[in-house]
């Protein structure tokens, strides 16, 4: 297995297939996240925005990302903007949700002595609440960021030509077990990278705040 992951890295397909995956990954999870923190952020603050959205957003959470990819490649077809979707369909969620439950946990005195020393909504919401709330919007990225790992790879074995999913999909139809397990050791090592990066990135970023 060794000797073959010195050729597949040597030869570039490992690093193609990789680079591919990690691209789509990246503007997915990047894209979904900005969005579901936007409008988590949104109906969190704003009671009239949570009642006009939450429906909305409990009757399709439900639906697994990968639910949506028949219906995705009728609209984009086989291209780079499927996986993509996927990604930013998968990543949305978790941090809207996150993000909606650390606001309103956020302890309303700390809002109140906020309004008695004259900030603005604004300044409150950029001050007191986000980076209260930070914690939760954290355990959000981390979840998702797996997921966003994992869905990609699924993806690719259903309906993209490149990729590491498509790779282990290549390497099964040639039954070459050493390949898939060098593909699973890959999709586990960056599940944990990105993991640690945001748990990095939250401990930074807590301590600052406190």
């Amino acid at each position: 297995m060794i000797t073959e992951f010195w050729y597949l890295a040597i030869s570039g397909v490992l690093g193609r297939n990789f680079l591919s995956s990690l691209i789509r990954v990246l503007i997915g999870f990047s894209a979904g996240s900005i969005a579901g923190l936007f409008i988590g952020i949104m109906m969190g603050w704003n009671n009239l925005a949570n009642k006009a959205l939450n429906p909305i957003i409990s009757l399709i959470y439900p639906i697994p990302a990968l639910g949506w990819l028949p219906l995705l490649m009728l609209w984009f077809g086989i291209g780079e903007i499927l996986p993509i979707a996927i990604i930013f369909i998968c990543s949305f969620f978790p941090i809207l949700y996150n993000t909606v439950t650390g606001i309103k946990n956020v302890d309303k005195n700390y809002i109140f002595v906020a309004r008695i020393l004259g900030a603005s909504d604004l300044k409150i919401l950029s001050t007191v609440v986000v980076p209260l709330a930070l914690p939760n919007i954290f355990t959000g990225l981390k979840l998702e960021s797996g997921m966003a790992w994992r869905v990609i790879i699924a993806a690719e074995m259903v309906a993209i030509p490149t990729g590491i999913g498509a790779l282990m999909m290549k390497a099964e139809s040639l039954i070459r077990i050493d390949i898939i397990i060098i593909c699973l050791i890959v999709l586990g090592v960056m599940c944990l990278s990105f993991e640690k990066f945001f748990a990095f990135l939250e401990k930074k970023l807590t301590n600052r705040w406190r």
